[in-house]
Order: C-alpha cells, then sequence, then structure tokens
C-alpha cells in the first residue's frame, strides 16, 4: 500500500467535510475521485499530500514515497526553455554520460596496464553499470516522447515564461510524467488537453508503472484509465470497483438495495409498534408486547440512503423556426496575426443538425464560432430567420458587479421575480445564491448562472464554446439530455468526448488549416480518423520496404563484384608494402650520400644518385596508384 486513510475526519471549523473515510491507494493502482462541486475533493487531495492534518484518524504513507501532484491550474513559473526544464529531470543521468564521455578520454590518455589506468577502468566499469541501469542513453527519446505526445513538438526552445496558463499547466503534466513517481495525483488533468492528446495521455498512463489518482468530471477519460472510483457524497466516502459506467451501475444498483432494505425495516418497525401501541395495556397481551419493545430496542436502525440534490434541469426553446439552411461557408479564410487558421473552408449545417467542432488546441475552434457568430465575414451565409445564442467559455459576458437575481432580471425586465428565481433555481442556483456577487461565485456555479442566461436567450441555433468546464458529472449529463431534447440547430466545441459522443451527429475538425466533416457522430469520426491513420501506417511500411530493398540492392555484390574487392584490397595490401619498403632504401640511399667516406669517391657518388632516382620515381608511381585505390 501506498497511502491509507483510517478513520480520517475533517472539517473546516464548524463545517465538517467528511469523517470516518476509510479508503486505501495501492501500487499500480489507478484510482477516479469523483462527487459534486464542493464536496471536498480538493480537500481529501491536500490530507494526502500532507498540506493538511486530519481532525480525527490519520493518514498513513510508505517511507520514502515519491508523489507528484498536478494541480488544477497549476503554474509553472521558469525562465527556462521547455526542453531545458525537462533535462533537469535527468540532470544525473545526463552528467553520467558526460563523466563517462570524460573518462574514457582520459583513459585512451593513459599508459596500458599502470596505476592510473586501472584506477579509470574501474570508475568506468562503474558509471557503466549506471548508465545502463538508468537507461541513461535513451533521455532525449523519453523527453521528446512526452513532449511530442503533449503538443509540444515545436516548442523545445521556447521559454516557459512567454506560455499561457493552459500550456504551462500541460509542460507541468510532461514534467510528472518523465519524473515517473510512485503516485501520480491529477486534479482536472484533462481541461487543456485537445482530444489527440488526451488519446495519447491515456495511453501512456496505460503503461505507467507508479499508481495514479485522478478528479476528473470527464467521463471518458474515467472509463479508459481507472479500475476504482472513490465517491464523496453527504460526508462519506464510498468506494466501486470498475470504471466510471461501472460505478454508475453499481451506484444505482446500491442505492435500490439499500432504499428496499431501510422500506423493509420500517415497514416491520411500523408493524412492530402498532402491536405494542395496541397490546401494551392489555394484561392479556402486555407480555407479548414487551417482547416487541425489546425487539425494537436491540433492532441496529438503518439510516435513509442518501438522496443527491437534484441536478440543475436545463432546458431550451425558442420561437420562430429558422431556414433550413442555417449557416452556409463558402472559401472561408481565417487567421490571427501570420498564423492561417482555415484556408477555404467549406462548410453547410441544416436546420435541426448537431455538429461538434473538434481540432487541436490553437487549431481555431473558437474563433470559428465567434466568427459564425459575429456575421461579418462575407465567406458566411446565415439563413433567414436565424437567431443565434452564443455560449462563451470565459463567460466574459456576465457582469461581475451583478448580482446572481440581477444578472438574469437585467436581461428581461419583462420577467416577473418569481419566473427570475424559477430559472435560475432549474438551472442549480438556489434562495441563498441570489444575492450574491457575480464575481464572488465558484466557478461550477458561475457556469449554470452563464447556462441560465444563454437559454433564456431563447435562440433557435445554440453556439457554444466549451460548455462542460467547471460543470460537474451531474450537471454535465443534464445538459446532454437537454441539448439532445432540444429540436433547433446546436454547433459545438468541446474536448469532452462523451459530451461529443451524446450529442454530435455530424463533426467537422480543423486540421492543416481546412475543415473536414465527418457524418456518423463522435463514433464515425473516430472510424474515419483510424481508418486514414491505418492508410498512413501502411504507405509508411511501404516507403519503409521499398527503401530497404533499395539499400539492399545497391548492398548486392555479385561472385565477381567480390572477387574484384578482394583483388582490390590485395593490391592496396601489396603497395603499402612496396612503399615502406621504397621509403627505408630511399632513407639509407641518403644517408650513404652523406658519408664522407662515399663523398671521396665520384663513380660511388654516381652509383648512388642514380639507384636514390629510381627508387623516387617508383615511388611517386606507388603513392599515385594508392591514391587511386583508397
Amino acid at each position: 500500500m501506498l497511502i491509507t486513510f483510517s478513520s480520517v475526519a475533517f472539517g473546516y471549523g464548524d463545517n465538517l467535510i467528511f469523517s470516518r473515510v476509510n479508503f486505501a491507494v495501492n501500487e499500480g493502482e489507478r484510482v477516479g475521485l469523483v462527487g459534486e462541486n464542493g464536496a471536498g475533493k480538493t480537500t481529501l487531495i491536500k490530507l494526502l499530500l500532507g498540506e493538511l492534518a486530519a481532525d480525527e484518524g490519520e493518514v498513513i504513507k510508505k517511507n520514502g514515497i515519491r508523489i507528484g501532484y498536478l494541480e488544477q491550474n497549476g503554474g509553472y513559473e521558469s525562465g527556462n526553455t521547455v526542453m531545458g526544464e525537462m533535462r533537469e529531470v535527468f540532470s544525473e543521468e545526463l552528467s553520467a554520460v558526460e563523466k563517462l564521455s570524460a573518462l574514457s578520454e582520459e583513459l585512451a590518455a593513459c599508459e596500458y596496464g599502470g596505476k592510473e589506468y586501472a584506477r579509470i577502468s574501474a570508475r568506468i566499469e562503474a558509471l557503466n553499470k549506471y548508465v545502463a541501469s538508468r537507461d541513461c542513453y535513451n533521455v532525449e527519446v523519453k523527453i521528446k516522447t512526452v513532449l511530442n505526445g503533449m503538443g509540444f513538438e515545436s516548442f523545445y526552445d521556447r521559454n516557459i515564461d512567454t506560455m499561457s496558463g493552459g500550456e504551462k499547466t500541460r509542460l507541468k503534466l510532461a514534467r510528472l510524467l518523465l519524473e515517473e513517481p510512485d503516485l501520480l495525483v491529477l486534479d482536472e488533468p484533462t481541461n487543456h488537453l485537445d482530444v489527440k492528446t488526451l488519446y495519447w495521455l491515456e495511453d501512456y498512463i496505460a503503461e505507467f508503472k507508479g499508481a495514479v489518482f485522478v478528479v476528473s468530471h470527464d467521463r471518458y477519460f474515467l472509463d479508459r484509465v481507472v479500475g476504482k472510483v472513490v465517491e464523496i457524497e453527504n460526508k462519506s466516502l464510498s468506494i466501486y470497483a470498475g470504471n466510471y459506467s461501472k460505478y454508475k451501475i453499481l451506484k444505482a444498483e446500491r442505492y435500490e438495495r439499500a432504499l428496499k432494505e431501510y422500506e423493509r425495516q420500517q415497514e416491520e418497525i411500523k408493524k412492530l409498534q402498532t402491536y405494542v401501541d395496541k397490546n401494551i395495556v392489555r394484561a392479556t397481551t402486555a407480555k407479548s408486547a414487551q417482547s416487541r419493545v425489546k425487539q425494537l430496542e436491540r433492532m441496529e436502525i438503518l439510516e435513509k440512503p442518501f438522496t443527491p440534490p437534484r441536478p440543475p434541469r436545463f432546458s431550451f426553446r425558442y420561437g420562430q423556426e429558422p431556414a433550413k439552411e442555417v449557416v452556409s461557408v463558402r472559401d472561408l479564410n481565417l487567421s490571427i496575426g501570420d498564423k492561417q487558421l482555415i484556408c477555404g473552408g467549406q462548410l453547410q449545417i441544416l436546420r435541426g443538425q448537431k455538429v461538434a467542432i473538434v481540432g487541436d488546441n490553437g487549431a481555431g475552434k473558437s474563433t470559428l464560432l465567434r466568427t459564425l457568430v459575429s456575421g461579418e465575414n462575407p465567406a458566411i451565409t446565415v439563413g433567414r430567420f436565424v437567431a443565434f445564442a452564443y455560449y462563451d467559455q470565459e463567460m466574459a459576458n456576465l457582469n461581475g458587479d451583478n448580482t446572481v437575481l440581477q444578472e438574469l432580471w437585467d436581461r428581461h425586465v419583462s420577467y416577473s421575480q418569481t419566473e427570475v428565481r424559477a430559472s435560475l433555481a432549474r438551472c442549480g442556483l438556489y434562495p441563498e445564491d441570489m444575492d450574491k456577487k457575480v464575481s464572488s461565485l465558484s466557478g461550477g456555479e458561475r457556469a449554470k448562472l452563464a447556462i441560465c442566461v444563454f437559454e433564456n436567450t431563447c435562440g433557435n441555433v445554440l453556439v457554444l464554446d466549451e460548455p462542460t468546464n467547471h460543470l460537474d458529472l451531474p450537471a454535465r449529463e443534464s445538459l446532454e439530455e437537454a441539448l439532445k431534447a432540444f429540436d433547433g440547430t446546436v454547433i459545438f466545441v468541446s474536448h469532452d468526448r462523451y459530451f461529443i459522443s451524446a450529442i454530435a451527429e455530424q463533426v467537422v475538425e480543423i486540421e492543416n488549416a481546412r475543415l473536414n466533416t465527418f457524418e456518423g457522430g463522435y463514433d464515425g469520426y473516430k472510424r474515419a480518423k483510424s481508418a486514414a491513420a491505418e492508410s498512413e501506417r501502411l504507405r509508411e511500411e511501404a516507403r519503409q520496404r521499398e527503401e530497404y530493398e533499395s539499400r539492399k540492392q545497391s548492398a548486392y555484390r555479385s561472385k565477381k563484384d567480390r572477387a574484384r574487392e578482394a583483388q582490390l584490397k590485395a593490391e592496396l595490401k601489396a603497395i603499402e608494402a612496396d612503399i615502406s619498403a621504397g621509403e627505408r632504401l630511399e632513407e639509407e640511399l641518403t644517408e650513404r650520400l652523406a658519408d664522407p667516406e662515399v663523398a671521396c669517391d665520384f663513380e660511388k657518388i654516381k652509383e648512388i644518385a642514380a639507384r636514390l632516382d629510381e627508387v623516387r620515381a617508383r615511388l611517386e608511381k606507388l603513392y599515385e596508384r594508392y591514391g587511386e585505390l583508397i
């Protein structure tokens, strides 16, 4: 076990968050933590990390445990570059490789067999073992694998201080993956990831050796990653084996079973109490009545199963129906600064269609939505009687100085106060929220208010940019049901694949500055992308086979070629021997010419000089031939 919670209770002052919490995170386990906004998920994480101390019970950690924590909007302050920061994770490994290289150079300069040679050899052997055990030579590969998977393939040299908050959070996650802690604690890790990166992260976590403890509202992510779900509800904690979909089934079964047991016991109590009330004062039946009183006293009274608060009930309506062709896009060009987002985009959206816009981060999804709604681009034709309702993921249209009640009422002055309150209540805002300033609301409360304002716009074409951000799971499911029931047109951007799968009939992807349309909903989109990826893989395999055959062909040598090569090698060896012999002879003849005894004999000098000229001429020819051969 890595971490164990034993009868843990915690509260802020008189506000009890949870009590008698018991659960454990084991080595290699994948645990998902779920619960409504405000249920205490972040508090539980802080207790796990040791940032808070339990009021009762204890949190037991394995000695020496290494925990990596990604906050929901974790900052990353560093003046380093992306690659420089990731290399710091492997500073010891990279240092070992550098030391090994330096020692190898020292060894080459030492006299073989000496004490210094033996000392350096021993150090090299020890370092080689360390380098092999830590896989030091693959550090760069590891770093690039994670950076590329997290969408940083073009940003190795970018300074971290120049990045957006979302990019810094992604980079923090990349570093945590490289650090490979014993326990990886992730708080909403999918918030800043596009669909492609999400799939990569899920596959990477599947191979991750440590344990994972994750808080997420992304049901698709929870389904693919976790094998156990821990739920905080009604100040207590429940554990379910399986992924998110299995948890939903098990929770419903557990509730039904507990409710039946409670109702059965209540019936039994009522029956016993009725008998006691009728017979306790009658002499003939008083004894049996007393027996039932004791039976009631011994009975362990079951609590009524907790019924969670009703989730928001979103509802969308409109007045006039629009023309059949709601939006027509012809040769749309969109750019931000020097970056081309869409080039020659073509798109047609018909009345009643539900369309998801997907693409990598920065591809231009939000820009496309704003452009569609603005109606200012000549490449976009909006159909007659189209009334857009636009949900902005930044919720910038909300006035922070207004109260919750004012925010809706100021927009619809014809509503009565009762109508305004009822509309806000349906969206999950309670009487105690009405006088709160908008600026003081939590992310989830602001999102519910923004959706309430959005639905009261009564548009016949709903345009939503990341509407599930900040919503807890019950609110997301309620929004899904409302959009599915809406018979108008829906155009939305979301990274929540479960949400896309539930609503979209058509998927439009922005890729390489093009708008690509896929029919058949999210499943059709996935099938088409998988088929394209498989085709690309087959093309790459074919290309690699061609390259291999080409290299093989160029490397093939016939028997005649091999014989010729052997002959050339033999000739080269013979020439090298002749050159060595000729150079020695040249040196001997030159020394004899300098001998005083020879200098007095003219005939001898003449003979040696003639011989020296012959040797030098032959050497010249040998040098020339040697140059041709090599």
